[in-house]
């Protein structure tokens, strides 16, 4: 009997992480860093447990309305900091990755938390351990895949973080967490209502996302590719481009443009290199290491420091140093 409590608290929402995981065709995110996210909501359950248990006693508070007005914030604001330090570190480049880092953080939440109340209500009915499995899980995760979801879509918009953008995000996790807890309808009606709702949205917004990674990737890829053929070919006065880079002589001394060429070449060819192995993925071809990759992240580093910030500024046209780009070159380290 114990194994099938264990099996209808923990599965659905590990099976939920592992579909949002398999439906990546560029496999963005490698199992590893998945797992690692996987544990690391098992952590955020336990701090929030502790948490919750000192401030019930601090407070003196009802369980019920702490558990409605009080516990979903925090336990969001724990979850969500998780995800949001990702993309903070740039290991997050689109939706798609921002959620399956979500789900994974979710799901080792709900994981631990059932984990926990399984040792504790050892005797409880298999109905309670549905509604906690398909209902409350869930929950658990899609809420963190929400908040993962709205945050990276209001950063794109804008190319940074804004408070607004991150409150809004975060209000809009914890407040469905929230009404969960309120139980407006009987369990089993909440339950069922979080299967219907909640994973297709994610879903649909997933499957959005991947169309628009495609896009990205097929546009980049041929400007990028442009661009380098007039560096290696020397054409320049034949473009925009190649104007701009000439006119940089007139700004810079002539070493400083050779070092400027260089720069943008080796970050160019990583770039299509990233890119191409996202499209490999994408048709299940592992892509074979490249020893001379270590030898380029080094002469880019080094050409980094000596065009300084000033010869980054003068880049900026053409080098879009935003998230997806910094993370492109993250995950081809």
């Amino acid at each position: 009997m114990i194994w099938s409590r264990i099996l209808i608290s923990l599965s659905p929402v590990v099976i939920l992480a592992i579909i949002l995981w398999l439906l990546d065709s560029y496999k963005l995110v490698k199992w590893p860093s998945a797992l690692v996210s996987l544990l690391k909501g098992g952590v955020a359950a336990w701090l929030c447990l502790m948490l919750n248990v000192w401030l019930l006693n601090a407070l003196q508070s009802d369980i019920s309305l702490y558990s409605r007005y009080i516990a979903p914030f925090i336990e969001e604001a724990v979850k969500g900091s998780l995800v949001f330090w990702l993309m903070q570190r740039k290991r997050i480049g689109f939706l798609v990755d921002a959620a399956i880092h979500g789900a994974a953080v979710g799901a080792g939440f709900a994981v631990f938390e059932n984990i926990y109340y399984l040792y504790n209500l050892a005797e409880s009915s298999l109905f309670l351990w549905f509604i906690r499995g398909f209902g409350t899980a869930i929950m658990h995760a899609s809420c963190t895949v929400l908040f993962a979801i709205l945050c990276k879509r209001m950063y794109d918009r804008q190319n940074r973080f804004t408070v607004k953008g991150c409150i809004l995000a975060f209000l809009a996790a914890a407040l469905v967490h929230s009404a969960f807890n309120h139980f407006i309808l009987p369990p089993i009606y909440m339950t069922m209502a979080i299967i219907v709702i909640l994973p297709p949205i994610i879903v649909v917004v997933y499957e959005n996302s991947e169309r628009s990674l495609r896009t990205w990737l097929t546009l980049s890829m041929d400007e990028e590719m442009a661009m380098l053929e007039m560096i290696l070919t020397g054409r320049f006065t034949q473009s925009k481009f190649g104007q701009y880079m000439l006119s940089l002589r007139d700004h810079f001394p002539a070493a400083v443009v050779v070092d400027l060429l260089c720069y943008l070449r080796i970050y160019l060819e990583l770039a299509i290199r990233a890119k191409g192995i996202l499209l490999l993925r994408q048709h299940g071809i592992s892509a074979q290491p490249d020893a001379a990759l270590k030898e380029k992240f080094a002469e880019f580093n080094y050409l980094e420091k000596s065009i300084g910030k000033t010869g980054k500024l003068a880049l900026a046209p053409f080098m879009r140093l935003q998230d997806r780009e910094l993370w492109q070159l993250y995950m081809l380290a």
